[in-house]
């Protein structure tokens, strides 16, 4: 399904191709989130959880979770005729971290997910993003029964940069996830005309933002 209007995004020029990173810990939704808004098939490289694992993967918050991201999610969302978004899910274990680094090049914005009852877990994402000057912003998702907090409450407990935005968000609902995707799109906007210099650093190899 196409979302050639995105609905409140304004015209500002983007690449025509841009590449989102969809960050946090493990079992936080990111793979939920990109099969939620893709317009293709998503690619999925789950595996189930064995005992392999038990002493490794922090399961604590979610012991019904049967699989695990070993290398990444991938979808695609036109959001205009003139922008086409592709979503990378990185795998949440930190085994798997040693992939990120390749997963974030020429990435031009994230959304870190975060989960309140294991809010500690997007720590990793937030200081990643925070030290590659990669735009980012943190999407709560509301799991049914976790703690209720304000976005205000979340950025508080993550010391998170007044300007970086947070949402909160059902990562199972198609509407939602495009909302924290439009909030994206225009955070990441802002940071490249606030900040030019940002064009310069590796995750805006390629097709440049627009300073102006």
């Amino acid at each position: 399904m196409h979302y050639r209007h995105f609905d409140t995004v304004e015209a500002e020029v983007m690449p025509a191709a841009a590449k989102i990173l969809i960050a946090g810990g493990f079992g936080v939704g990111k793979t939920t989130m990109v099969g939620a808004i893709s317009e293709i098939r998503p690619l999925r490289t789950e595996e189930l959880l064995s005992d392999r694992s038990i002493g490794i993967d922090d399961t604590s918050g979610v012991d019904r979770k049967t699989t695990t991201t070993v290398a990444m999610d991938f979808g695609r969302i036109t959001v205009r005729a003139d922008l086409t978004l592709y979503l990378f899910g990185t795998p949440g274990q930190e085994r798997f971290w040693f992939m990120w680094d390749d997963l974030a090049h020429g990435t031009v914005g994230a959304v870190v997910m975060a989960d309140t009852r294991r809010l500690a877990d997007c720590f990793a994402a937030v200081d990643y993003f925070e030290h590659r000057a990669t735009p980012f912003i943190v999407a709560v998702n509301c799991f049914d029964g976790a703690p209720a907090y304000q976005p205000e409450d979340v950025r508080i407990a993550l010391d998170l940069d007044p300007e970086t935005p947070v949402v909160l968000c059902d990562a199972r609902q198609r509407d939602s996830v495009k909302k924290v995707l439009i909030t994206l799109v225009r955070h990441a906007i802002a940071k490249s005309r606030a900040n030019p210099e940002y064009q310069g650093k590796p995750e805006y190899q390629g097709r440049p933002l627009p300073a102006g």
